[in-house]
């Protein structure tokens, strides 16, 4: 296995269960871990197995790292300062990957037919100048976090199918990039629906699509390891998406299904989301951001291996990487191999 501190892991990346299905993990005795996350309410699988008791039960000893872009998280993993977290797959992830560092080991967010999901946005300041719809986007500025990240992959997608060409402005933050859409600096940018919504109805800028129209059953996030904790420390991983799973299935019941308590999810969701905001103005935005959550983490590979193939036609990452290189599918339910 191959071990980095980060600064060797970002020089690798270029710069650029079912809960029911999962067999019950070896407790983990109360092993000290560390989570990335980002304070986004699809990240809300992790905050209620931790205040729920989910990870304490599994034997885990859990401390929170947040991160603000997907990339970042995967040299933590890759270096040891993090040892699971949940994120979108980049070409940094894939990068690193290959260089024998981190492992996929199941899904998180996903695209569900039925379900409000991510959008594409156009600014108002583009939008009151005539660039109205998806196609009239050609040519036009659109906002990325880094070259090689989901939004990069979104965005790409979207424009083949509409035969447009983008120019994209790699921002590297989410709030540099709600800045820039406010200011009208660029045009087009997609993002979940708890970002996109209150933003919309305050008229920064405008939903024009949703990303399942392009990318039907995308898997958004995924949940990865070191390779070193995928191979060598099987139990400990099992007893995280055991835990992890169990607070996907009372997302979904609360924030979905209805058949549980909502607003005390809302409250939990709080502690860690728009923590800045009384809780009466948070709920909204929270309510907004609800998308499916893959039960028991179950993995799509088909929208993975479309996402690797995105990655390698664009020269983001090597040709030969192969699915097997960036997935350990040994711990999850599988779909769409």
């Amino acid at each position: 296995m191959t071990h980095l501190n980060r600064r060797r892991a970002l020089a690798l990346m270029g710069g650029t269960l079912a809960a029911s299905g999962l067999a019950a993990p070896a407790l983990a005795a109360n092993r000290k871990i560390k989570v990335g996350a980002l304070r986004f309410t699809s990240h809300s699988a992790n905050f209620i197995a931790l205040e729920r008791g989910y990870f304490a039960d599994a034997g885990l000893d859990v401390e929170f790292e947040f991160f603000q872009a997907a990339q970042p998280m995967a040299v933590a993993i890759a270096s040891g300062d993090v040892d699971y977290a949940v994120t979108a797959i980049s070409g940094g992830l894939i990068s690193l990957a290959d260089k024998g560092a981190i492992k996929v080991i199941g899904g998180a967010l996903k695209e569900e037919a039925g379900i409000d999901g991510q959008k594409y946005l156009i600014s108002d300041a583009s939008y009151q100048a005539g660039t109205q719809t998806l196609k009239d986007l050609d040519g036009k500025k659109y906002a990325v976090t880094q070259a090689g990240s989901s939004f990069h992959y979104m965005g790409s997608k979207m424009a083949q199918a509409e035969g447009i060409d983008l120019r994209f402005i790699p921002l590297q933050k989410v709030g540099a990039i709600i800045g820039a859409m406010k200011s009208g600096q660029v045009d087009g940018w997609s993002i979940v629906p708890h970002i996109a919504k209150p933003l919309a109805s305050a008229g920064a800028w405008h939903m024009v699509a949703d990303v399942s129209d392009y990318l039907p059953d995308y898997q958004v996030t995924t949940v990865f390891t070191s390779a070193s904790n995928a191979a060598d420390e099987r139990g400990m991983t099992e007893s995280f998406l055991q835990a992890f799973g169990q607070g996907v299935d009372d997302y979904a019941a609360a924030m979905i299904d209805g058949t549980a308590d909502q607003d005390e999810m809302i409250d939990l969701i709080h502690k860690y989301v728009y923590t800045d905001r009384e809780r009466a103005k948070a709920a909204p935005s929270i309510i907004n951001g609800t998308m499916r959550l893959s039960q028991g983490a179950a993995l799509n590979l088909a929208s993975v291996q479309d996402q690797l193939s995105w990655f390698q036609s664009e020269g983001l990452v090597g040709a030969d990487i192969t699915l097997d290189t960036l997935v350990d599918p040994s711990y999850v339910e599988t779909t769409g191999a």
